[in-house]
């Protein structure tokens, strides 16, 4: 059994040779991998292993590849082998309008103010060290003609054939060995508008400006219809995931209803082709308890879920019994691995139910958090390859 086919008969409920796939839910936090160096790690793995997520805001570093984001996944793939996880090769499609250059907009004796990668304005005052949000990146409607003016530019410029090719085409001889799994991760129709608007703003214009929002979605779903498509034709992922950080620890901040309309809607639009192209499964990224979406989310044609962050409320076990065809990324609580090997078992135990009843691949429900010592973090790799062995054990 390939380790790609590891990972399709463990997340599709079927009893996997050996054992089921042992896999982490997301790239490292750096905090993590500066502190795991630290304790011995090589640092070649270390800081190949690199977070272009939450790690990019002024790190030239990690801006080299600016939409078609693929080099990057190779480090983090070594280090995850280094550590014992099963090949998985990440990849990234950014949006024609989400980067932008970093650059000093006034400087005055009493403040800085920059545009950041995705093209917020930020302010900081003489004395300070901290960043505030100064200007978003569109405010109205003609703002964001502009933006999709600019976008059609990038596309012109960084999404032909030929450099879709050159960046995501080395990966296919591998992926169709079945040397790793491909995971491709993109930005949602809830998250787009909200990081072009800024939090606020975005919950008000679901009233005040629907028809901005439904012209954002139309152009994200046109530009997933179109280029991003390319890239699936070419790789056919194991797993894409939208990012959708959509609630709090308190529930969702939409009503089932708003959700149906902005964002479900494009789902149902863009899953089957998805699906039809080649995707094996198409889950969600998203914090907190949302808890009161799911039905909303698998009417839309979601396969399933990561985290499931466990922190906001979310039990995967009891999710599960509700949802019994729903499949999940991660869930295992991130702060019990920082406390040792008695609070990791315990925490196995907990989720030990669902791994055996299939369709799950257990991770941290975050990144691992920097409290945690890489001796720890071997444990529980280590326990994770040996409880990995009852998945899909009561799948009749």
């Amino acid at each position: 059994m390939t380790n790609r086919e590891r990972e399709q008969a463990t997340l599709n409920f079927k009893r996997p040779e050996g054992r089921g796939t042992v896999a982490e839910t997301f790239y490292p936090w750096v905090l993590t991998t500066d502190r795991f160096k630290e304790e011995g790690m090589p640092a070649k793995i270390a800081d190949g292993a690199k977070d272009i997520t939450n790690n990019i805001v002024g790190n030239k570093a990690n801006q080299t590849e600016k939409y078609l984001a693929v080099e990057w996944g190779e480090g983090v793939m070594e280090y995850e082998k280094y550590l014992g996880f099963d090949p998985v090769r990440r990849i990234h499609f950014v949006l024609p309008f989400r980067r932008f250059e970093e650059k000093i907009v006034e400087e005055t004796a009493e403040h800085i103010i920059k545009q950041d990668i995705y093209g917020r304005q930020v302010i900081k005052n003489t004395g300070s060290d901290l960043e505030l949000d100064y200007k978003p990146v569109i405010e109205t409607q003609e703002d964001w003609d502009r933006l999709k003016e600019h976008a059609e530019k990038e596309l012109e410029e960084y999404f032909t054939d030929e450099l879709i090719e050159a960046a995501y085409g080395p990966l296919v001889e591998g992926h169709e060995r079945g040397d790793y799994s491909i995971r491709l991760n993109i930005e949602g129709f809830f998250w787009v508008p909200r990081e072009l608007m800024g939090i606020e703003a975005h919950m008000f214009a679901f009233y005040d400006e629907p028809e901005l929002m439904h012209d954002i979605n139309e152009y994200i779903l046109k530009i997933y219809q179109t280029k991003l498509l390319k890239v699936i034709d070419l790789v056919r992922p194991d797993v894409v995931y939208l990012m959708e950080d959509l609630s709090g620890k308190n529930g969702p901040m939409v009503s089932p209803e708003c959700f149906d309309e902005f964002v479900g809607a494009y789902y149902k639009r863009l899953i089957p082709l998805l699906k039809e192209h080649g995707v094996g499964n198409v889950f969600v990224d998203t914090d907190g308890d949302f808890a009161r979406l799911i039905p909303n989310f698998m009417a839309a044609g979601v396969d399933g879920f990561l985290p499931m962050d466990v922190n906001a409320g979310m039990d995967i076990v009891a999710v599960r019994k509700q949802f019994p065809t729903l499949k999940f990324i991660g869930s295992f609580n991130k702060l019990e691995i920082a406390k040792g090997p008695e609070a990791i078992d315990r925490e196995f135990e907990r989720i030990l139910p669902v791994i055996r009843g299939g369709g799950y691949i257990p991770g941290s429900d975050h990144q691992v958090a920097p409290s945690t010592s890489l001796e720890n973090y071997k444990y529980y790799i280590s326990k994770l390859k040996e409880v990995m062995e009852q998945a899909g054990a009561d799948i009749q």
